[in-house]
Order: structure tokens, then C-alpha cells, then sequence
């Protein structure tokens, strides 16, 4: 990914030129001088897909996860 540096206070620029140099695959650097303000980057592939069951047993939930809390918990006393 190749990174392109655009001074603000030089170069004026609009959305739609920075939108185009992301959507060629281009990291933007959007400076103030010498000073970053920001960067912006391409959004990473929604293409992958979750795999169920990748970590199973990895998370366990407590026997007790829905009974209600004491009172002592709302009422902050020990």
C-alpha cells in the first residue's frame, strides 16, 4: 500500500479526489504543514466470513450469569 501525503494548507482538496485515491487501494497522510492531522485508510474486505465453532470451549459462562445481583451490590454497601 502506497502512501500519499497531501498538505492541506498547500493543496486544497475534495472528498471525492481523496475518495478516489483510497478506493485505488492509496493510504492518505492529510497534513498541516508539517503537522499529520489524519490518516486515512481503505476499509479491510467484508468478504471474509466468521467461522463458527473456531474456538470452542475457549468461553464458558457461569452456572449463576443471570441470577440477580445482591443488594448489597446496588446499594455499594459491604
Amino acid at each position: 500500500m502506497t502512501v500519499q501525503t497531501i498538505d492541506l494548507l498547500k493543496t486544497p482538496t475534495d472528498l471525492k479526489k481523496l475518495l478516489s485515491l483510497i478506493t485505488k487501494g492509496e493510504e492518505v497522510l492529510l497534513t498541516e504543514g508539517a503537522k499529520p492531522i489524519a490518516r486515512v485508510v481503505p476499509m479491510a474486505s467484508l468478504e471474509t466470513q466468521r467461522v463458527p465453532g473456531l474456538h470452542a470451549g475457549a468461553i464458558w459462562t457461569s452456572d449463576d450469569f443471570d441470577a440477580p445481583l445482591p443488594d448489597e451490590f446496588w446499594t455499594g454497601e459491604a
